[in-house]
């Protein structure tokens, strides 16, 4: 196999790689802190709001933010590692 084949798959790898991190990410906050755990987060308060029910309202649409950005970061990087950046 050609060398540029090995660094195809290995930036795509890394890809893949970061993908799984954000959305195992997004999917612990949203559907663990919003529904799962939601009844031990709702003993407590965040801006005078149960923190499941906040988390379930605006802190999954945050954290998605972060998410997008640190996405972006990350991937900012490992296109320098490869040498495919703009």
């Amino acid at each position: 196999m050609p060398a540029h084949q090995d660094t195809v798959r290995a930036y795509w790898r890394g890809n893949l790689r970061l993908i799984g991190i954000y959305l195992a990410i997004w999917f612990a906050a949203s559907y663990g802190c919003g529904i799962l755990f939601v009844d031990f987060l709702d003993q407590y308060h965040f801006f005078g709001y149960p923190l499941g029910f906040w988390f379930a309202q605006q802190g999954s649409i945050y954290l998605f933010v972060l998410i997008v950005w640190g996405y972006m970061f990350s991937m900012n990087r490992l296109d320098k590692k490869h040498d495919v950046q703009e």
